[in-house]
């Protein structure tokens, strides 16, 4: 009787056994999963753990290869998203140094591992020149022992008020040899001169002083001057 208990439970182990092999077959068959050969018990242990083992290097390969790209690409989200939050702070500059005040700014943040994402200069604006920042600190720091730099203004500005200075449209000059003009922008503003070359590749025209008592040749940027008389006007006047 003993026996016969003992076949059964036998017969009901080795069922089970079946069962179990068959279901797991049928989910790795459901999910697409390359079906093991069958074998006896230890030898398919040791091919389920050389295959697992297998994968764990492909995944660890694959986790190699795509740090890189998957933290500049988090980087880059995170660098969009502080953009969001940046703002826009006045500094105030001695008139006529702007340009050697955002050189140093430019070294400083560079330096110094600064949050600052870029300078703005508007064109015909002295004594002023813009900083896009993280935080007021990032601008202040940047600025700090700058020379020419006369500190940064309590309030920010919002980019819709100096938009309209930043205008990137090319606007074509009429602008000729001989021309008499005046200058409207830097140390020589309100003189009048004549222009002796025209380089428009650099937007730049050479002029000589009107009133100086050698005639000097002087370079400045087209948008500086304004013309105000055209060679021949005066003697089709005089006529």
């Amino acid at each position: 009787m003993a026996k016969e208990n003992k076949k059964d439970e036998d017969a009901i182990d080795s069922f089970m056994s079946d069962v179990d092999e068959q279901e797991a077959k049928h989910k790795e068959d459901s999910t697409g999963k390359q079906q093991l050969p069958e074998m006896g018990g230890a030898e398919e242990e040791e091919i389920i753990e050389v295959e697992f083992e297998r994968k764990e290097d492909d995944i660890l390969k694959d986790i190699k290869k795509k740090p890189r790209s998957g933290k500049k690409e988090k980087e880059e989200v995170e660098e969009i998203e502080k953009k969001k939050d940046n703002h826009i702070y006045s500094l105030r500059t001695t008139a006529n140094r702007e340009d050697q005040v955002m050189d140093f700014i430019v070294s400083n943040a560079k330096k110094k591992g600064i949050a600052l994402y870029s300078i703005i200069r508007p064109h015909g604006m002295r004594g002023y020149i813009f900083l896009e920042a993280e935080t007021r600190a990032d601008a202040e720091q940047a600025a700090f022992g700058v020379p020419y730099a006369r500190g940064i203004l309590p309030d920010t500005i919002a980019f819709k008020e100096i938009e309209h200075m930043l205008d990137k449209g090319q606007h074509e000059v009429d602008i000729r040899k001989n021309d008499i003009c005046e200058i409207i922008a830097g140390p020589f503003k309100r003189e009048k001169a004549k222009i002796t070359r025209i380089d428009k590749q650099k937007e730049e025209i050479v002029v000589e002083l009107l009133e100086a008592a050698v005639p000097i040749p002087i370079t400045v940027k087209m948008d500086s001057v304004r013309v105000i008389r055209r060679e021949g006007e005066e003697e089709d006047a005089e006529e």
